[in-house]
């Protein structure tokens, strides 16, 4: 399965540098690095064996943990703040800065495993990640537990695009690809669902800072079994790596998550508008300077790919519907029901828990069927889930309202699984670590995107249902609080005599729930559009540029 010969994409990318050597320095890569060799033209691209499917393992420790950091300090905000006591800025600083790095390097750590090597890449992310864990665990302050959650995020962003990109390596046939992407998407979606839970358990039984020191064994665990499982792959003709590019992609990216999750929180501000704006400018010049640089980060015309951009495209529309979503639902299981953080977390869980298998018999679909057809079947069902869910009331029975949301779980799993397959696919393997990026990158746009467009909408629909519903005679910071959100209504209720209080929080659930219909009715009709919109985008695409006759690479012409 191993070769030590350089992979004819990297041999072909090294001859057409017109740099002096390149087809030494491709031999001597050979030397060095070892990586999984396609087939030979007019032959079946090589199968995995059980060393790369224990490598796959190996592959979704960091991944589960990865995305678990995004949700693990929900449930442990409350004891931090108690020991550390920090301000209000820097409480939001801690839950918010992890996000913001990961996001703002994913593409700057692509390029980078792609030229320094994939697998150096994840271990060095590895130790970052665990040594970062620790001093998470042990912080003494604010400011150190900040810093700290900025080195995960660094640590972060090395792991996840490294990951994705040495599967590219590991399975050269398309079909267990296939398989092993779907096994990579659902330990990233699982991770999220499993964060709370695991916060909530932990924190039943031991201290606040045992949420980030059960990262620590796991990265270990990788750090031991990696270098003995794991290929090597870098591209031997990347070049000198573009640092400036690299500048303008952090800028561009902490810029607009930044802007997009401050409007979502505080509505058009000043701050957050200038902070979307120098984003958008600073993409803008990354992309300029790819067109011109020497060695781009980013290969552009990997954008010319159907396959790629409407990979991109569509993840960035799922995640714009499930994070846009998840805060509501997440608050009605709270607020509107009434469940503990901890019950409300396991309930939460559920509908991850039934959708394990969705991802490969979406796979297996695949190849019975256009995968346009699939993806767009995909985004059907979750849109049809969002309608059930926006019939959902306080007294709806809980497994009714679960049904919903393992519908659009479902529905949207699917499409994530063959949108991520189908990307990688469309991407040489010398550039699959940037191409991992962009669309890892997508995703956290899309979640940005979809907390602040549906959250919006759902916060101005409970504003509108609250006119009227405060009791006369409030005073005017109480009566603002109870009219901006759920959660300040039921607190302002809880100080009101009897039927008033009664009457103030009945209304509050009531328009809570209205936004939440209204937010859930427009993601479905987001989805709605990506299903219409699927099928022309992606339609005979295949996903295997390695083996000859199997596929087109992702160029858009039927195989």
């Amino acid at each position: 399965m191993s070769s030590t010969s350089p992979t004819p994409a990297a041999s072909a990318a090294a001859g057409a540098s017109g740099a002096p050597g390149a087809h030494a320095s491709a031999a001597a890569e050979a030397r060095t690095y070892t990586s999984y060799t396609p087939a030979p033209p007019g032959g079946p691209a090589p199968r995995a064996g059980r060393r790369e499917w224990t490598a796959l393992a190996v592959l979704l420790l960091p991944c589960l943990l990865v995305s678990m950091d995004v949700s693990v300090l929900y449930f442990a905000v409350p004891f931090l703040t108690a020991q550390l006591e920090p301000s209000a800025v820097q409480q939001l600083w801690i839950l918010d800065v992890y996000g913001f790095v990961l996001a703002g390097l994913l593409i700057t750590m692509g390029a980078l495993g792609d030229r320094i090597g994939r697998r150096r890449l994840l271990l060095a992310g590895a130790a970052l990640f665990g040594l970062a864990s620790c001093l998470a665990a042990y912080a003494q302050s604010a400011g150190l537990l900040i810093a700290a959650r900025a080195l995960l995020g660094v640590g972060g962003a090395t792991l996840m695009p490294s990951t994705l990109a040495l599967i590219r390596n590991l399975f050269p046939d398309a079909r267990q690809r296939g398989k092993a992407i779907a096994a990579w998407s659902a330990a990233v979606t699982g991770g999220i669902a499993i964060g709370p839970v695991l916060s909530g358990a932990l924190l039943e039984h031991f201290w606040w800072g045992s949420v980030f020191l059960v990262n620590t064994p796991a990265m270990v665990l990788l750090l031991v079994c990696g270098p003995l499982l794991l290929p090597e792959f870098r591209n031997p003709a990347g070049g000198r790596f573009d640092l400036l590019g690299s500048a303008l992609s952090l800028a561009a990216m902490l810029s607009a998550v930044y802007g997009i999750k401050e409007i979502a929180r505080d509505g058009l501000a000043p701050v957050p508008v200038a902070a979307l704006a120098t984003g958008l400018l600073a993409a803008a010049a990354f992309v300029h300077r790819q067109r011109t640089a020497r060695y781009p980060m980013l290969d552009l015309e990997l954008f010319r790919q159907r396959g790629f951009s409407g990979s991109v495209l569509m993840n960035l529309l799922a995640m714009f519907a499930v994070v846009g979503c998840a805060v509501f639902f997440t608050q009605y299981l709270q607020t509107v029901r009434g469940m503990s953080p901890m019950r409300a977390a396991l309930w939460n869980m559920a509908p991850t828990l039934l959708v394990g298998g969705v991802a490969p018999l979406s796979a297996v679909l695949a190849r019975r069927l256009d995968r346009s057809v699939v993806i767009a079947a995909g985004f059907a069902l979750a849109a049809g889930g969002f309608v059930w869910l926006s019939r959902a009331e306080a007294s709806s029975p809980l497994l009714v309202v679960l049904a919903g949301c393992a519908l659009y779980a479902c529905g949207l799993m699917a499409v994530m699984a063959l949108g991520n397959e189908l990307a990688l696919g469309a991407a040489p393997p010398e550039r699959a670590g940037a191409a991992s990026a962009v669309l890892e990158s997508g995703t956290e746009l899309g979640g940005a995107l979809g907390m602040a467009v549906l959250g919006t909408i759902g916060s101005a629909v409970y504003r509108d249902g609250m006119r009227g519903a405060v009791p006369a005679g409030l005073p005017a910071r109480a009566a603002d609080t109870a009219r901006e959100t759920l959660a300040g209504a039921l607190a302002v209720a809880d100080r009101l005599p009897g039927r008033a209080g009664q009457a103030l929080a009945t209304a509050a659930r009531d328009a809570f729930t209205h936004g939440l219909h209204t937010a859930v009715l427009c993601a479905a009709g987001v989805l709605a559009a990506a299903a219409v919109l699927a099928v022309p985008l992606l339609r005979g695409i295949r996903t295997t540029p390695d083996a000859a006759g199997d596929g087109d690479g992702g160029t858009g012409r039927p195989a």
